[in-house]
């Protein structure tokens, strides 16, 4: 009889020392995913046309935000913002310009200080102004990009509600540079 009251109590805790191990293993765990995406990276899926060829509808992207620590965002980058108008919806778009740089629109080219910039990733597709502004918003080109903002475009030129649309955003917005595509598998890979 001692020796299974014996042996139950040496069960007791062996069985409390796994189920605790498990916990502090879901916790640390948790924490990790948390610390991970407020620091590293988020994840996005994207949900319009704006981005097309570059990003499809459907894609996957992580946004990571290490670069932004080091730097501040550079014309050409794909960001992840708060929508000016949706405080509750991100969006992804293409960085143009940065504070101080002017922007033009001229036949269907994007300048940028006087100077049409290449961009294979819009396909070809025109630049234009956009016949309709945000409520309260008025743009007129020459646009000249205020310090601390960025000047955004979707790649799919005549689909993106854009600068155009809402005018520059401000880099305090950001959330990230838009790194990678990870789903589906057939799109996987780095974007620039």
């Amino acid at each position: 009889m001692d020796e299974g009251q014996h042996a139950e109590k040496t069960d007791s805790p062996s069985w409390t020392r796994g189920a605790l191990s498990i916990l502090v293993m879901v916790f640390v765990v948790i924490v990790m995913a948390v610390l991970l995406r407020t620091f590293i990276f988020v994840p996005y899926e994207i949900p319009s046309k704006s981005m097309q060829d570059t990003i499809m509808p459907g894609d996957m992207v992580f946004s990571e935000k290490v670069s932004y620590y080091l730097h501040g965002p550079e014309r050409g980058d794909i960001i992840t913002f708060t929508d000016p108008e949706v405080s509750t919806r991100t969006l992804i778009k293409r960085v143009v310009a940065t504070g101080g740089q002017t922007v033009d629109l001229l036949d269907g080219k994007v300048y940028v200080d006087g100077q049409p910039i290449d961009e294979p990733y819009t396909g070809g597709k025109p630049s234009y102004a956009l016949s309709r502004t945000a409520s309260g918003v008025n743009i007129s080109y020459p646009y000249t990009v205020p310090e601390g903002s960025v000047w955004v475009m979707g790649d799919n030129r005549t689909e993106s509600q854009d600068s155009r649309y809402f005018g520059a955003i401000p880099i305090n917005t950001i959330s990230g540079r838009a790194a990678m595509v990870y789903w589906p598998l057939s799109s996987f890979g780095l974007l620039s």
